[in-house]
């Protein structure tokens, strides 16, 4: 199996706050539109948040967002100013990334990332050339 591309699609209780929070609260670019769905660009991935489709139970999400962003710091003074909750303060963790938690409006989970330049997530580890 080729996999060509990807997406997370959210099926969110409420479209518009929903869509509202990734693309002008986290500042996420549309990559398209369609008639019941936005997709953005979310880095190197694409999260798509959809009218339709759900379940008629409740949705759960078991999973989290990872989003890597360059200054968590910034990123967390940035959320704080635009009113979102902070679930979990920015830290370094026992693995060496930076990191932040917080959630969309229907709970799911975002970790926001910030990588340090001496982590091996940024290291070549090819074997250097002869």
């Amino acid at each position: 199996m080729e996999i060509l591309s990807s997406r997370t699609i959210l099926r969110p209780a409420d479209y518009a706050v929903t869509l509202g929070f990734y693309r002008d609260t986290l500042g996420l670019a549309v990559a398209r539109e369609y008639p019941g769905g936005t997709v953005l660009f979310a880095g190197q991935g694409l999260i798509e948040v959809a009218a339709h489709g759900g379940s008629d139970g409740p949705n759960r999400f078991s999973g989290a967002l990872w989003l890597q962003v360059r200054d968590l710091t910034a990123a967390q003074t940035e959320l704080v100013l635009a009113g979102v909750k902070i679930v979990r303060e920015a830290r370094q963790e026992p693995w060496g990334l930076h990191e932040m938690w917080i959630t969309d409006p229907d709970g799911v989970p975002i970790v926001l990332v910030e990588i340090p330049a001496d982590h091996p997530i940024r290291r070549d580890s090819r074997p250097a050339p002869e």
